[in-house]
């Protein structure tokens, strides 16, 4: 027989995000993991791109004070190096990945988890807008005004492309992005390293003029004003810290061992932000550089220093440029981010399930879609303009650092009697939290009147729709656990029955999902719906690859263990009852696409045979159940009519 001929729209989906891979493939996981290099591009570049803006912030804040700016950068340095060392240890004690979600849960609890969770996924979507709309900034500001029509198309455009590429998987979305990454931290080397060097013959005038400011400023502001002026300088640059954590929540995609891996990464990003966002402060105070209208520091920055050059004004151009398109960059760690947090969450029901599932590229397609379309909602909302989106930004992620350092200094707490090294580890998390909760506190004083009120509301939502989700997925179960009480122990007598499968009786194929009362119901449903008519039963089910099992070979392998033992289990049932029986299954990341070609396949060795499943059945069915639900069996069903397969769905009641 010729190959099945696939459908035009899926040829267009192949062509766009590529073709299927391969599940069975022994060296999946080699292609598709991130060695330290681009992990560092993929992971780390949010935190790079924040040397754009964050410094900014922070400089622009002091005023003229401009002399505290060497504290500021020797603050903002050593915060880095602090927040990034913590996520390392994270990263060694939760190897499996997850971030401040994980941390929370297991050090705060449950509540925790889902609050911190919630706050870093809303301050992803804010990373992809506000990444994008940095970036079409910096990009139009380069061609004239009336241009500017078309910057929230171009920034709709920018989503749409990371959308795709993301869809393709993260490997093939970072390595096409990797050149502007590097182009950027070439043309910053550069600037910051001339900045520096070319000022080292006036470094003592510059040192004897910083101490006279600072005298001065002692008098003027007195040593409390000065502390206050500094902690608000430094904490409205906080913008610099955002993505630190990403490489702790995305360990999975890493390559093995992957704490090393992920280790070696966050010495990359530390190093690389540390020297950018401390190098960038130290020259706008040695550059002399003052606020422009209409131009960010940076661009003043770079004419400032490459003015002398003959081709000064190009290379201002490359490195403001390559800070525009690494915006874009940078918006790629929400896009790698954000899914995960939903697949962590999703694998403990505060999300629908659909978030854990994975695409046949591997990629959290659903996850990645819904990024996409919450990031372009709030372009409109802001109507492309950055300062709508800057008060709402850095909030959420210090509220993750924060319950993140409490929490791992309660792990170190309670690990005092078999870790002789608890207290060093305690002091680095406390130091930690004092710091992140500083910057906490003075950014929502800040910030919250100024619109950040909105990011806590819809933070707060989004913590709301998880505890209802939550709530509604434990009444299922408790509905489907007085099935389990009911069935999965139920009496048999007599000899089993040990006779072969027969490919010419009448034959039930029953797709089961888990040895449970679910699927106990709808086996003892066929028998009492069609006496004496079947003889075969011949039991499938799939193995679904979601993020929860995605996690190596090992673990994939253990689940299709797990799946043929839970199967072994409906077969010896069928036998103790005088039935034939035997199973089959398969592994996939598409239950319904893998299901149906299992059922066909089993439908052409035993002729004479029909299929079933059980479908939840709900007193009261609305929009909220089919989003929590997928309904597979219908969408199974509607595959094997198609094929010509006779499919029939037993509804089972659940009381809830």
């Amino acid at each position: 027989m010729g190959r099945e001929e696939k459908p035009l729209p899926q040829k267009i989906l192949h062509s766009i995000i590529g073709p299927p891979r391969n599940i069975k493939d022994p060296s999946l996981f080699h292609k598709l993991a991130l060695i330290p290099l681009l992990a560092w591009i993929g992971l780390g570049a949010d935190g790079l791109s924040s040397a754009s803006y964050g410094p900014e912030e922070g400089f622009k804040a002091l005023g003229q004070h401009t002399y505290l700016a060497l504290f500021l950068a020797l603050a903002t340095a050593l915060t880095v190096f602090v927040i990034s060392h913590t996520y390392s240890k994270i990263i060694e004690y939760f190897p499996s990945g997850g971030g401040g979600y994980i941390v929370a849960s297991q050090t705060l609890g449950e509540k925790f988890g889902v609050i911190s969770g919630s706050a870093l996924l809303v301050d992803y979507i804010l990373t992809i807008t506000v990444s994008i709309v940095s970036c079409g900034d910096a990009i139009f500001s380069l061609f004239p005004a009336s241009f500017q029509q078309f910057k929230i198309l171009f920034d709709l455009a920018a989503i749409l492309l990371l959308v795709v590429l993301n869809l393709r998987g993260v490997k093939e979305s970072v390595t096409f992005l990797a050149p502007i990454f590097i182009a950027f931290i070439i043309t910053h080397v550069l600037l910051i390293g001339y900045g520096v060097l070319s000022h080292l013959p006036q470094i003592g005038a510059v040192s004897h003029e910083i101490r006279g400011d600072f005298k001065a400023g002692l008098v003027s502001l007195g040593g409390t004003g000065m502390l206050l002026l500094f902690l608000k300088a430094f904490s409205l640059g906080g913008g610099t810290y955002t993505g630190i954590e990403a490489v702790s929540n995305g360990l999975q995609v890493l390559r093995e061992p992957r704490v090393q891996t992920g280790k070696r990464t966050m010495v990359y990003m530390s190093t690389s932000l540390a020297f950018t966002a401390g190098g960038i402060l130290l020259c706008y105070l040695l550059v002399g550089v003052q606020p422009t209208a209409g131009r960010t520091l940076n661009a003043v920055l770079a004419e400032g220093v490459f003015g002398g050059w003959k081709i000064g004004g190009v290379l201002a151009l490359i490195t403001i440029f390559s800070e525009g398109a690494l915006l874009l960059v940078a918006a790629q760690t929400g896009f790698v981010g954000g899914p995960r947090v939903m697949a962590n969450m999703a694998v403990d029901y505060w999300f629908p399930h659909r978030f854990a599932s994975l695409s046949d590229r591997f990629a959290i397609q659903n996850g990645v879609l819904l990024m996409g379309g919450a990031a372009a909602l709030l372009l409109f909302y802001s109507r492309g303009r950055i300062s709508t989106l800057i008060v709402m930004y850095s909030i959420n992620v210090f509220l993750t650092f924060s319950l993140s350092q409490l929490g791992m200094s309660r792990f170190f707490i309670r690990r005092r009697r078999t870790d002789p090294l608890w207290k060093k580890h305690l002091s680095v998390h406390l130091i930690g939290l004092t710091l992140c909760l500083t910057i906490l506190i003075i950014t929502i004083l800040e910030k919250f009147t100024l619109g950040g009120w909105l990011t806590l509301f819809i933070t707060s939502g989004v913590i709301a729709l998880c505890f209802l989700t939550r709530k509604h997925y434990n009444k299922v179960k408790k509905g489907v656990r007085e099935l389990d009480d009911l069935l999965t122990s139920i009496p048999v007598s007599g000899p089993p029955n040990t006779d072969p499968v027969n490919r010419q009786d009448m034959t039930a194929i029953q797709l089961v999902n888990g040895y449970n009362g679910f699927g106990i119901h709808t086996f003892l449903s066929i028998v009492q719906s069609f006496p004496g008519l079947y003889k075969n039963f011949i039991f499938v089910s799939v193995a679904e690859v979601d993020v929860g099992s995605f996690k190596g070979s090992e673990a994939i392998e253990e689940l299709s263990a797990s799946t043929a033992r839970m199967l072994k289990n409906y077969v010896d049932l069928a036998r103790k009852l005088g039935f034939a029986a035997d199973y089959r299954s398969d592994m996939g990341t598409d239950i319904v696409q893998t299901a149906s070609r299992l059922c066909e396949t089993v439908a052409k060795e035993f002729p004479k045979s029909a299929v079933f499943a059980g479908q939840a059945v709900f007193k009261q069915s609305g929009v909220f159940h089919r989003l929590l639900h997928n309904e597979t069996a219908f969408a199974i069903q509607q595959e094997l009519r198609w094929k010509g397969i006779m499919t029939i769905i037993l509804p089972i009641r659940i009381n809830i």
